[in-house]
């Protein structure tokens, strides 16, 4: 079964895949090169330490390289900087991975590096290939979202893009070789990114609610209404969560038990559960009453637009971490 404009109907096409080009070898030799101190108008923040990775004052503090790579990055002063120069190659190709997935491109090495080249291909990047096999993380995070994190999806039913990443050419390549996309499910008017890019490339239809329609996104094939759920697969579920924004849906994939939340819910580095009090849309009280809802729901992870990841034991555990944290949250918002 297939939605098309917010119904379900029983017609399905696959993605049509394409080669590889020369176009996107080139595009990675020139960002091999301009990824260094060289760049324009770019200045070293001076709370980096000395060696062969830093970074810029453009910096936005949107947290990606420091949940990327936490032995290389650390926030000082608001902002990321380099700590720890990369001490092993392990710890050097989480670095260059989070120089390509940084939004700004506030990442720079001292020298060009044609390693650069090896890391572009290993976008999109397997999350856990053992208990959620898969499910990726794209990298290349768009500045148009404030750095959001994008998901890629595989799925017999058709593969999905949860919300968009910075359109590259390398990025789509290794997307079709992994078979295409078939859905690109935006969660929220805030993550849309690229998403025309990536529809015209991938010819995929995507997925957003009535709510959060503006009119960048106008055209999107899918518009949800109501209150839901709704089904885009046998075993893809959307539960509309609206709280951060009046249109906020959550994507529920039951086999792998993986929740994607969009700016719904998020792990930080203070807290395991967090969420947005002063980027809300709507009201604090509307989006703990969604975030309630997830009680009725079996999942193990939890993995956001912004914030950080974060991993249950079983659903028990889950739901302790919910109530514990509703109960802190929902008397401040009566």
């Amino acid at each position: 079964m297939a939605l098309r404009g917010g119904f379900l109907c029983p017609t399905y096409r696959l993605p049509n895949p394409f080669s590889f080009t020369s176009r996107s070898r080139d595009a990675g030799r020139r960002f091999a090169e301009s990824a260094t101190a060289a760049v324009a108008g770019r200045r070293k923040r001076p709370q980096n330490v000395e060696g062969e990775f830093f970074v810029d004052h453009l910096c936005i503090d949107c947290d990606t390289c420091r949940w990327m790579a936490p032995e290389v990055f650390t926030r000082v002063d608001d902002m990321s900087a380099v700590t720890r120069q990369p001490s092993c190659e392990e710890e050097r190709i989480k670095a260059l991975q989070a120089l390509l997935s940084c939004p700004t491109s506030s990442i720079h090495t001292e020298r060009p590096t044609n390693k650069i080249l090896e890391v572009q291909k290993m976008f999109p990047l397997p999350i856990d290939e053992q208990n959620i096999p898969g499910v990726y993380h794209c990298g290349y995070h768009s500045e148009r979202s404030y750095g959001a994190t994008s998901y890629f999806v595989t799925h017999p039913e058709g593969n999905i893009l949860v919300d968009s990443p910075r359109f590259t050419e390398r990025l789509a390549c290794n997307i079709e070789m992994l078979g295409g996309v078939r859905y690109m499910f935006l969660t929220h008017k805030d993550d849309v990114g690229d998403h025309e890019k990536w529809s015209k490339r991938m010819r995929c239809e995507r997925i957003l609610h009535s709510g959060d329609v503006e009119i960048s996104t106008a055209d999107v094939e899918n518009k949800l209404c109501g209150e839901g759920p709704w089904d885009i697969a046998t075993d893809l579920k959307l539960i509309y969560t609206p709280g951060h924004t009046e249109g906020s849906v959550c994507l529920y994939y039951k086999p792998l038990k993986v929740l994607f939340t969009g700016d719904h819910l998020y792990g930080s580095e203070e807290s395991d559960l967090a969420f947005s009090v002063i980027y809300n849309q709507q009201s604090v009280s509307l989006q703990l009453k969604s975030i309630r809802k997830l009680l009725d729901f079996d999942f193990e992870w939890i993995l956001p637009g912004h914030g950080r990841r974060v991993t249950f034991r079983d659903n028990q555990e889950k739901n302790s971490a919910l109530e514990a944290f509703l109960a802190r949250q929902e008397p401040l918002y009566a």
